[in-house]
């Protein structure tokens, strides 16, 4: 009998914005001039004063292993960031440093997720929560925002998606991929419907140093004791500090949940890298002028990319206001015909745009909205400016 592999590894689905974003990067090699709007990766390099300290940590022989859920500096640093700017009070033994968000979000989910719970994801989505959810032995239960509410989910919506065996809500804010940020009033909403029916809330705040105009990130487990006890708040240093290679996150829950996501930690990798830790730490405590620079840089790309979509042709969006992402409904483009053949597919769209303008773009199937696409703003207003000439030429010929 023919060995077989997991099942559960073979129904994984590819990141598709790794995969665009690898094949806009070999067709750059071949000397080929793509604009790639695909991976969200801030087109700025590491704050100096970062680089400066991961330098002298190497210098000074850091480079050994640490705890395996991270150093006790660098937790302290993130229990005072988390009490100045998300106004919650965590504990060092209450954090856990991981390999990223991603990585975070594998331990959270191991830590709660026992075989046929539920965790309901609002959609539209980042595609990594439902496999990570479906490795953990989790379900996925998705609950649709609708655009009149800026694509976020209602508190009642969310009550309705509840069962017994719902474990955990993931709440993105602000949202990848459409930019949009829950308000107070949204959050208190949902905490309240979190407490009465008891589950967690997986709270990812990975942009929440990425807001714009007179918008305000607030984190839901600030809101009051009960909803602090079953919330376990995510984050990192990827985006906010143009950071995404470092591969460092963090999150701050229950004492419990911590000890137990260090264990699976201390298991399956060990610690996070020791140098990206000292990194971190520079970061989280250090001169914070070019996060200041960068997020103003942000904002005016978003204004021009909001802008300029809003003019084209078939194209409909909403204004972000947070993060770095744009969140387009081509589902005017999809009824129309290319080279005498209809479009039909937000994917196909792409294919075209990538093959026969040079433009990467992610469609977003793979985000729970078949009909939409993602465009990052995270590359240079240059950059932009041209890969929508490009666009605007596309949809302009149908």
């Amino acid at each position: 009998m023919p060995l077989t592999l997991s099942r559960k590894a073979s129904d994984v689905k590819p990141s598709s914005t790794l995969a665009i974003t690898a094949k806009a990067k070999a067709m750059k090699a071949e000397g080929i001039d793509v604009v790639g709007f695909g991976a969200g990766e801030p087109d700025f390099n590491t704050p100096d004063n970062i680089n400066v300290a991961a330098i002298k940590a190497i210098k000074d022989g850091f480079t050994k292993y640490t705890p395996a859920s991270g150093t006790e500096e660098l937790k302290k640093a993130v229990c005072e960031k988390f009490e100045s700017f998300n106004g919650v009070h965590y504990e060092p033994n209450q954090i856990v440093i991981s390999n990223g968000g991603k990585h975070s979000l594998t331990n959270i989910f191991e830590a709660i997720l026992n075989p046929g719970d539920e965790v309901i994801i609002p959609a539209p989505y980042w595609l990594t929560y439902p496999e990570i959810v479906k490795l953990s032995d989790g379900i996925p239960v998705y609950v649709y925002g609708e655009k009149s509410n800026g694509y976020k989910v209602t508190a009642e919506q969310i009550r309705g998606a509840v069962t017994e065996d719902t474990k955990a809500l993931i709440l993105n804010t602000p949202s990848n991929p459409t930019g949009m940020i829950y308000s107070e009033e949204e959050l208190r909403a949902i905490a309240d419907i979190a407490v009465e029916k008891d589950f967690y809330v997986v709270a990812d705040e990975m942009y929440e140093y990425l807001i714009y105009g007179e918008k305000k990130h607030v984190s839901i487990a600030s809101l009051g004791d009960e909803i602090y006890k079953r919330t376990i708040t995510c984050s990192g240093v990827s985006k906010s500090y143009s950071m995404t290679g470092w591969r460092i996150g963090y999150t701050g829950s229950s004492t419990e949940i911590a000890r137990m996501m260090g264990s699976v930690q201390s298991h399956q990798t060990s610690n996070p890298n020791s140098i990206a830790q000292k990194a971190a730490l520079e970061a989280l405590t250090g001169d914070q002028s070019a996060l200041t620079v960068m997020r103003e840089e942000f904002d005016k790309r978003r204004k021009y990319i909001y802008e300029r979509i809003s003019q084209m042709p078939l194209l409909e969006t909403l204004e972000p206001e947070g993060a770095f992402y744009v969140f387009v409904d081509f589902s005017n483009v999809l009824e129309k015909s290319y080279k005498g053949k209809e479009i039909g597919t937000a994917a196909k769209a792409a294919e075209i745009l990538l093959e026969d303008y040079q433009v990467a773009v992610v469609p977003c199937a793979d985000f729970g909205f078949d009909n939409f696409v993602r465009l990052s703003y995270a590359i240079s207003l240059e950059a932009i400016e041209k890969g929508l000439d490009r666009i605007g030429e596309f949809v302009s010929s149908l």
